[in-house]
C-alpha cells in the first residue's frame, strides 16, 4: 500500500534546503588598489537562487555603531572584485556604508560551471542574492539597501532595480547594455543579416564544443602587439587598464583569456531593460564625456523617464572630458564622482 503525505509533513519532506558550497578563497590582498585603514575586510560568500554560491569582499566602516546603510557592487563585466567593483566598494565604505563586492556566478572566485559563461537571467539573480545576503546581515539596516553597476553590469543593475523592491537606491557607472550590443553590435552598427550571421556562427560553435567535450574562450583584451593605427582608440583603452600593471589581475576574464565563445548567446535574445520606467526607486547613471559607451547610458535614461511617473528621483550625471575607462579607476584625474555618489545614497538611503 502507498503512504501519501500530507500538510506540513509533506512540505517537509519537499523542502529545498538552502547550501553553500565550499570555495577556496584567497585570503591575502590582492587588489590592484591599496587597502584602506580607514575600513574592516574579510572574504564572505553567500548563494544565489540557482544554488550557486558566489564570493565577495566585504568592507565595513571602522567604529561603526548601529545598523548600517549597505551597498553591493559589481563589475565591470569581465572584471574581478579585485578590480573596480572592489575600489569602488572600499571608497564608499570609507564613507560611511557596509558594502560588497562580490563575483558573479562562473566568474573570479565564485561558483558556477562551466565557467566563464554569463546570462541577464542568473547575473541579475547575483545582484538580488546578494540583496538578500545584505537583508539578513545583523549589521545593515535592511530598509537602506543600494546598488551599484560598473560597465555591462551597469545595465543589470538597472535591470535589477526594475525587479527588486528592496532595492532603494541605483548608480550605474559607464554603464553597457549586454543586450544592446550583443543584438545590435557597437553603435547599432549590425543588421538583420549580421545578426544572422552572429547566430549562425555562435550555434556551429555550440555543436563544435559539445563534440570536442570543451568550451574554447574567445580571447580576453587585446594585447600589445595587436593593437594597430586601426585599432578603435577605447579598445586600446581597455587594453590600458586591464592589460597593464594599471588594473591587470589574474583572475580577470578580461586580462587573460576572456568569456567563452558562446558565453553571452542569450544576450541576443533576453531584453534586460523592458521594464526600467517602472523603477520607482531613486537612479544616478554617471557617465564620461568622452566614453564611446555614453549613448547606452543617454538612451536607457531617457527610456526609463520620458512619460514615467516616477522620473523625479532618476538623474544623468555626465563628467566632462572622461572617457569609459576613466570611470574604472579615476584615470589620472581621478575623476570618479564619489562625493556624488555618496550625496546620492544618504539622500535615498535615509
Amino acid at each position: 500500500m502507498a503512504l501519501s503525505l500530507t500538510g506540513a509533513n509533506a512540505q517537509s519532506k519537499m523542502r529545498n534546503n538552502i547550501a553553500k558550497q565550499e570555495l577556496k578563497l584567497t585570503e591575502k590582498w590582492d587588489k590592484v588598489f591599496p587597502q584602506s585603514s580607514k575600513v574592516s575586510h574579510k572574504k564572505i560568500t553567500f548563494v544565489n537562487r540557482y544554488g550557486i554560491t558566489l564570493a565577495a569582499d566585504m568592507f565595513i566602516p571602522k567604529n561603526a555603531n548601529g545598523k548600517l546603510p549597505a551597498i553591493a557592487v559589481a563589475g565591470p563585466f569581465g572584471a574581478v572584485k579585485e578590480q573596480c567593483s572592489g575600489l569602488y566598494a572600499q571608497e564608499m565604505t570609507e564613507r560611511g556604508f557596509l558594502t560588497i563586492a562580490f563575483d558573479p556566478s562562473f566568474t573570479g572566485e565564485s561558483g558556477g560551471q562551466p565557467r566563464y559563461m554569463a546570462s541577464p537571467d542568473i547575473n541579475t539573480e547575483d545582484f538580488q542574492a546578494a540583496v538578500d545576503f545584505l537583508s539578513t546581515n545583523k549589521m545593515v539596516d535592511a530598509n537602506r539597501i543600494g546598488i551599484i553597476g560598473i560597465c555591462g553590469w551597469g545595465g543589470i543593475a538597472l535591470n535589477t532595480a526594475a525587479i527588486d523592491t528592496r532595492v532603494k537606491a541605483t548608480v550605474t557607472s559607464t554603464m553597457y547594455d549586454m543586450s544592446r550590443v550583443n543584438e545590435y553590435g557597437y553603435f547599432d552598427s549590425m543588421d538583420e543579416d549580421a545578426r544572422y550571421a552572429a547566430r549562425e556562427a555562435l550555434n556551429a560553435q555550440r555543436t563544435k564544443d559539445y563534440a570536442q567535450g570543451y568550451y574554447e574562450l574567445g580571447g580576453g583584451v587585446i594585447e600589445k602587439e595587436q593593437i594597430t593605427k586601426e585599432t578603435p582608440w577605447f579598445v586600446k583603452d581597455y587594453y590600458d587598464y586591464y592589460k597593464t600593471k594599471r588594473g591587470y589581475h589574474e583572475r580577470s576574464l578580461n586580462s587573460n583569456g576572456g568569456w567563452n565563445k558562446t558565453g553571452c548567446i542569450s544576450f541576443l535574445n533576453l531584453k534586460q531593460l523592458q521594464f526600467s520606467k517602472e523603477i520607482r526607486n531613486a537612479v544616478m547613471m554617471i557617465h564620461g564625456e568622452k566614453a564611446h559607451s555614453r549613448y547606452f547610458s543617454e538612451t536607457a535614461y531617457r527610456n526609463m523617464t520620458d512619460g514615467s511617473k516616477y522620473a523625479s528621483n532618476k538623474l544623468l550625471y555626465i563628467i566632462p572630458g572622461a572617457s569609459h575607462i576613466d570611470l574604472y579607476d579615476g584615470g589620472e584625474k581621478k575623476v570618479i564622482p564619489f562625493g556624488a555618489i555618496t550625496d546620492f545614497f544618504n539622500e535615498y538611503l535615509r
